[in-house]
């Protein structure tokens, strides 16, 4: 039977997985998994493509001596980080992550060309300052050789396929969070790239998801003893999350480092108001990802780290439920997205409020668990408004699948039934992707009647 190699790669850890159809069920198995972590180089916060791609190498090499030698694989990350490449697809600089401070004030640099209700009104993109455009202007901004060098603009999951085969491409899914691609015609804005200045010569056509690249280069053949087709699954992990949720006609909530609330869509909703309430239309298989950005797992994952105890996840949610405090931060302000300390902004937003402020590991997982309960509750309101229509069912995906307590909170702050679906959404995604781009399954509907039985070995 055909196998598949799943690259999920998130900001703490990445891992291969195998996947397969066997008895009109989908199965997958876990075959290397690997940590990832932001680096300090020269100053700025930088990812460590070169170890990432050396691990993907060791995952192919692990899946043929596991008996499972695949017969493509694909690649997903998270969204806006990209790198640049010379003429001769060497790496220009440092690959500078997201959570960098570097794009302060790149944003009103923006807005003089293109207001920021235009900029929306072509894009559909929320405004984050960590969104590509923005990234591009402080390249622009404070080092400009590197865009005159340049000739090739590849996201994190197109630079890690280049490395693969050898072939130039930019994924439709993970282009769209550029805040570059025009929502309706679902391609490059080139009055927009070339209002700013960008060159244009290195955004590449788009390639749509579930596309076959190429082969392994002879080198990686040579490295791991086989060879297989490279595919552009879902790149941007949202998206191929996504994919995995059961039932359209739902809100999704895609929960690890980030939440990402929803629905999807046929058409962008560009609107005033959706612009205002900070929504987002990013591209998926065949439609939109409606959603909003929350800050997610990131504020418990971070407060785990900095209290350095030997507690798991697990145990957290066990104690936050044992524990009284009432607590509420607002767990989308800007202070908990890179700060030099999290435990200190929680207590100082407690403080600032008037509220108890949190001591112990319990403490503090009750108040970010109920803040982010609270939120994903505001976000529905806001999504029924928009979509004009109530919905009755929230599917979760992704590692927050698993904090039973944290659901059980979203149960009650929304009034919402909820379904919890694939912890590893993102692999299911992008493996039905390959699948797909195979022959092997028709469409989007046949996978998700494939996920009713899903089967891991996780």
């Amino acid at each position: 039977m055909p196998y598949h190699l799943a690259v999920d790669i998130g900001a703490s850890s990445g891992r291969c997985a195998a996947g397969w159809l066997k008895d009109g069920k989908f199965h997958t198995e876990e075959v290397h998994r690997f940590p990832n972590s932001i680096v300090n180089r020269n100053g700025s916060l930088c990812w460590n493509l070169e170890t990432l791609f050396n691990e993907i190498v060791t995952g192919l090499r692990k899946c043929h001596e596991n008996g499972k030698t695949p017969q493509s694989i694909g690649i997903d990350t998270w969204a806006v980080d990209f790198v640049l490449l010379d003429e001769n697809g060497a790496k220009l600089g440092d690959s500078i992550s997201y959570r960098d401070k570097r794009t302060h004030s790149c944003d009103a640099d923006v807005y003089k060309i293109i207001s920021e209700t235009e900029l929306y009104n072509r894009t559909g993109i929320q405004k984050q300052l960590f969104n590509t455009i923005f990234q591009l202007r402080a390249v622009q901004r404070d080092n400009p050789t590197l865009l005159e060098r340049a000739r090739h603009f590849l996201m994190l999951p197109d630079y890690l396929h280049y490395k693969l085969c050898g072939i130039f491409s930019n994924e439709y899914t993970n282009a769209t969070s550029t805040g570059l691609v025009n929502a309706l015609k679902r391609d490059w804005d080139f009055e927009i790239i070339n209002a700013l200045n960008f060159p244009a010569r290195i955004f590449k056509p788009l390639t749509k998801p579930a596309t076959i690249l190429g082969s392994l280069s002879h080198e990686i053949q040579k490295a791991v003893g086989f060879n297989c087709n490279v595919i552009a699954p879902v790149t941007h992990d949202t998206p191929s999350a996504i994919m995995a949720v059961p039932t359209q006609g739902a809100i999704y909530i895609s929960s690890g480092t980030w939440s990402l609330m929803g629905i999807e869509t046929d058409s962008p909703n560009c609107s005033e108001q959706a612009r205002k309430l900070n929504f987002t239309n990013e591209g998926g298989f065949n439609n939109y990802c409606f959603r909003k950005n929350i800050m997610g797992l990131w504020l418990i994952q971070e407060t785990k780290r900095e209290l350095n105890c030997d507690l798991s996840f697990s145990e957290l949610c066990s104690m936050a439920e044992n524990e009284n405090i009432s607590s509420i931060i607002n767990a989308n302000d800007s202070r908990f997205f890179s700060p030099e300390s999290m435990i200190t902004e929680i207590r100082s937003a407690c403080k600032e409020t008037g509220q108890e402020i949190p001591v112990t590991p319990g403490q503090f997982a009750k108040v970010i668990y109920s803040s982010l309960a609270k939120c994903y509750a505001e976000t529905v309101k806001e999504i029924e408004i928009l979509a004009d229509r109530n919905f009755d069912i929230i599917h979760i995906v992704g590692g927050g699948a698993n904090a039973d307590y944290l659901n059980r909170l979203i149960m009650e702050a929304t009034g919402k039934t909820i379904r919890t679906n694939p912890v590893e959404a993102a692999i299911i995604g992008n493996i039905s992707a390959q699948m797909i781009a195979c022959g092997e399954i028709k469409n989007l509907q046949e996978v998700r009647s494939y996920i009713k039985e899903y089967k891991h070995g996780f």
